[in-house]
């Protein structure tokens, strides 16, 4: 099939490497504009750019798709882009820009977008983190007929897939981007005969984008929305509490089925096992930590050569 392809990160780069390795004619590629990263903050090319380059694909990068406003000329640029490809469909992954009534309409067979969650649950930017931190058992893909609302289209294809109890974002995304990968290529083998089923009304929760303030642990929390939150959390923004002046960042933790009285926060045991600490409901252990600067280390690691974590307060 000939298609136009629209997304920027690494979920979306499994996408677009499957249909080109699959013999999809990739007539053109639209991703986000180059963006400041890194402690240097130079400019960086998206992940789909990248492949894109090195696979000599039309490339596309307008700051916007709305054909009025700031924009308006790219926008324009874009549109005369995707008309010239005369491709079949588009195929949207984690694309970042909204797509106006226009592009919805400029091609025979739609827009079909790659969904990391199981719709109408999650819809919206971070399916992935907020399943994870709302403690489901299961996640998966859903492969929409795109319309003008937020992730509301009928599903073409849906496969779910458990979540392990130890699952981090970076462990759930990497499932998923090979599911949906493997999900759009079955779709687009059964296009234009498959049928679309509506999403149902009941339901419906929108995973809102993730605010880095959300990061800094409140050790008021139970133990195990602070577990949760802090696997939802790796690779990004990544849990952070203070201790000693300085951020401390936690990727991997434990809820304990043990209770406290000392107070939020108070460093309740140490040893090699982790760091345990009272949360305001139950005790949470500690177990993979990062100082500024430094690597992540267990805490057994962490704590050599200190011994002043003991009764400790983290968060002040």
């Amino acid at each position: 099939m000939r298609l136009v392809f629209a997304g920027t990160p690494v979920f979306a780069q499994n996408a677009l490497a499957a249909l080109h390795a699959g013999g999809h004619d990739i007539a053109l590629v639209l991703t986000q504009p180059d963006r400041p990263a890194g402690r240097g903050m130079q400019l960086q090319a998206s992940a789909v750019k990248q492949y894109a380059q090195q696979h000599g694909l039309a490339l596309a990068q307008p700051t916007n798709l709305r054909l009025d406003g700031k924009y308006a000329e790219e926008a324009a640029a874009a549109q005369a882009a995707i008309a010239q490809a005369q491709a079949q469909a588009m195929v949207v992954v984690a694309y970042g820009l909204i797509l106006p009534t226009w592009t919805l309409q400029s091609l025979p067979l739609g827009c079909l977008n790659i969904h990391a969650s199981l719709l109408p649950r999650w819809r919206g930017a971070a399916p992935i983190q907020r399943a994870i931190e709302a403690g489901d058992s299961e996640s998966g893909v859903c492969i929409m007929q795109m319309e003008e609302g937020l992730d509301t289209g009928p599903v073409l294809w849906r496969k779910a897939l458990a979540i392990a109890p130890d699952e981090t974002s970076a462990s759930l995304h990497d499932k998923l981007a090979a599911l949906g990968a493997q999900g759009i290529g079955q779709t687009l083998a059964q296009l234009p005969q498959l049928s679309a089923v509506a999403q149902p009304q009941e339901g419906v929760t929108y995973a809102a984008k993730i605010d880095k303030q959300e990061a800094l642990i409140d050790w008021s929390l139970p133990a195990t929305v602070l577990s949760r939150r802090i696997r939802a959390f790796d690779p990004f923004p990544g849990a952070h509490t203070l201790w000693q002046g300085q951020a401390l960042k936690v990727w991997s933790a434990l809820a304990l089925p043990q209770n406290t009285d000392h107070p939020p926060g108070t460093v309740v045991q140490a040893s090699d096992q982790g760091l345990d600490v009272a949360c305001g409901e139950g005790v949470v252990r500690l177990l993979q930590l990062q100082k500024p600067g430094g690597k992540r280390l267990t805490f057994g690691e962490l704590m050599r050569g200190q011994h002043d974590w003991q009764g400790a307060v983290l968060g002040r």
